[in-house]
């Protein structure tokens, strides 16, 4: 398997930042709320999809109606 710096890379800074947190993933997600917050940039948020508007759309692909 071909070794790829950049991907290493990632995964190093990945495990370091986990491992601040002792890999709980629930300080992980706050902590990036809290910076995204403190950025002062804006966010978009989008409203959830309904599923049955996901099963209708992917049936209708389906059949081509």
């Amino acid at each position: 398997m071909i070794r790829d710096p950049i991907v290493e890379e990632v995964r190093k800074a990945r495990e370091e930042y986990a491992k601040q947190f002792n890999f709980d993933l629930d300080a992980m997600f706050d902590d990036l709320e809290r910076r995204q917050r403190e950025s002062g940039r804006e966010t978009v948020s989008f409203p959830p999809k309904r599923r049955a508007a996901i099963v209708a759309s992917r049936d209708e692909a389906n059949t081509g109606t």
